[in-house]
């Protein structure tokens, strides 16, 4: 295990050792055990392996001063300058930050009064609970996205699809269409053209026999017209 970075949170000079053993009934300064173990116990010692030695560090229980706030507020700051946490928006890098400013002031109330220290452990725990829950509904809520989006754009495609053999069917139906009223104007320019030559036909067939009714009533005329001279 690497050595922790650094944190806003303060601590003690790591030592080569396992654990802090405290008894209270036998130690005079029972408060102070007691509230040392409940720092160990909100904000948990970092342990890490080096040169094949386990170390520990412990949370600092030194009584903070006012100028530890002034100090904190200026390496929030810093930090945040540093790593290039963002402003405004979801930003991991400024959860953390912040995340260690708030375990620093929670060591600093819990060494003035432990109780209070735990009320804001609570406070601490149920914003974590939150976030949690947060990021839970913000990760399925983003999946959910994913999964809209991957559909959409399937009947996008489909649609797209249709759209497209819709058009062609549209183009060939104007095509044959198209075809159709050609056909059907050919067919009615050559029936105009029938029904003019039956019609001129007709009025020829009509005159033909107005002349030949003429000619033959003419000829029944004569035939049955008295001879020159005959008297009645």
């Amino acid at each position: 295990m690497m050595p922790p970075v650094e944190s806003l949170v303060k601590y003690e000079e790591a030592e080569k050792t396992k654990s802090k053993k405290s008894n209270a009934a036998a130690d005079p300064k029972a408060k102070s055990v007691q509230t040392e173990d409940i720092l160990n116990a909100i904000l948990p010692p970092r342990e890490w392996t080096e040169g094949g030695e386990l170390w520990v560090q412990y949370v600092s229980t030194q009584m903070p001063t006012r100028s530890d706030a002034i100090r904190l507020a200026e390496r929030l700051d810093q930090r945040l300058k540093l790593r290039g946490a963002r402003e405004h928006g979801i930003c991991t890098i400024r959860e953390e930050i912040y995340a260690q400013c708030f375990d620093e002031l929670i060591r600093q109330v819990t060494i003035d009064c432990p109780e209070r220290g735990l009320l804001f452990l609570r406070l601490r725990d149920e914003a974590r609970m939150r976030i949690a829950a947060y990021q839970s509904l913000y990760e399925s809520s983003l999946a959910f996205a994913v999964r809209k989006a991957v559909t959409g754009e399937e009947q996008r495609n489909e649609l797209l699809h249709q759209t497209k053999n819709l058009t062609n069917e549209c183009e060939e139906l104007r095509h044959a269409l198209h075809d159709q009223t050609e056909r059907a104007e050919t067919i009615d320019s050559k029936e105009e053209e029938k029904w003019q030559q039956m019609k001129i036909k007709h009025h020829q067939e009509i005159k033909s026999l107005k002349d030949t009714y003429k000619a033959q009533t003419k000829h029944l005329q004569e035939l049955l017209a008295p001879p020159p001279g005959f008297v009645k």
